[in-house]
């Protein structure tokens, strides 16, 4: 029921503001209306209503249709133009303003700059001193140390002239060295071969040898060898042999030369003399056509020998041994 007496009113007002003529009927149904408080006819109502409507012509309700859909769109243009700036500015990017450096800052930045590029150079040059400084110090404590040299070294030369000897010290050209030179199996070697440390001959070797250290041969040596030692073991040496030390050789060697050695065990074949300073011991299985010098001789039982034998450096007189005895 309050339905419909709202949109009674509000149809009222519409017509009303569209035809002047019909507020007065309205009124009066409005004051019907309202005088009943309690019951309302609902048909009553209706009919008045239709009554109403049919007195407004067709053209009228169209003419008034548009013209509140006018209204309408007015009000709706007119809302979007107020609220058109405010969304521009929500959607417009504020615009960023050109930011132009101040001449002071310019400047003050510009100050900034050389300082820095002042001290800088300052802390290079310090390093730069410190640096030439520091050289300078290391070149005097250098020369320092070069000037204690010279007089220590002159001292040691003032020593060593009073003591008899030479001025400059001359180096052992018999030092050994601790490098071993290898001659492989299969290899051969036309010339002569000069070593400080040791030589270790397995292939073939044409011309003279020498080492400071140990000549050990089980290959093919042709020519004269000087060593510390010399080692034969299942060789063929051609040449004379000289050793300072002792000379070994061993079963199945050959040797045609001339053997000189402080100490020497023969047990292959020997076609030379034997010059040995200090005890030779000639074994079992050796062969030695030549004359043997020592200062004693051991020769096992089935050793041949063809030649002499003779301790000439024993430390018995024989010959005064026996004029001695001749006198008495």
């Amino acid at each position: 029921m309050g339905f419909l007496k709202e949109f009674k009113e509000d149809f009222s007002q519409a017509v009303n503001e569209l035809m002047p003529g019909a507020d007065e009927e309205l009124e009066d149904d409005d004051m019907v209306v309202n005088t009943l408080d309690e019951e309302l006819d609902t048909e009553a109502e209706m009919s008045k209503l239709d009554g109403l409507l049919e007195d407004v012509t067709e053209e009228e309700f169209e003419q008034a249709k548009k013209e509140a859909d006018e209204l309408v769109l007015e009000d709706n243009v007119q809302k979007a133009k107020e609220e058109a700036p405010a969304v521009e500015e929500e959607i417009a990017e504020p615009a960023q303003e050109e930011v132009v450096p101040d001449e002071d800052d310019l400047r003050e930045t510009v100050n900034e700059e050389e300082n820095v590029e002042a001290i800088s150079e300052e802390e290079e040059d310090s390093v730069e001193a410190e640096f030439e400084k520091e050289l300078i110090a290391e070149e005097t404590m250098m020369s320092e140390e070069v000037k204690v040299e010279d007089e220590l070294t002159e001292d040691v030369v003032e020593e060593m002239t009073s003591a008899g000897f030479d001025e400059e010290p001359v180096n052992d050209a018999n030092e050994i060295a601790d490098e071993v030179t290898v001659i492989t199996e299969g290899t051969a070697i036309t010339g002569d071969i000069a070593a400080k440390g040791s030589i270790d001959i397995q292939g073939k070797i044409n011309g003279n040898v020498s080492c400071n250290g140990k000549l050990v041969v089980t290959g093919t040596l042709e020519g004269d060898s000087h060593s510390s030692e010399f080692f034969a073991d299942a060789a063929h040496v051609i040449g004379e042999v000289n050793s300072t030390g002792t000379v070994k050789i061993g079963i199945g060697s050959v040797v045609i030369g001339n053997i000189t050695a402080s100490s020497a065990v023969i047990a292959g074949a020997i076609k030379g003399d034997i010059d040995v300073h200090g005890p030779i011991v000639v074994d079992t299985s050796a062969v030695v056509m030549g004359n043997i010098k020592s200062r004693s001789v051991q020769i096992n039982n089935g050793a041949v020998i063809e030649g002499f034998c003779s301790q000439s450096y024993a430390d018995i007189d024989v010959k005064g041994l026996f004029e001695t005895e001749k006198g008495k």
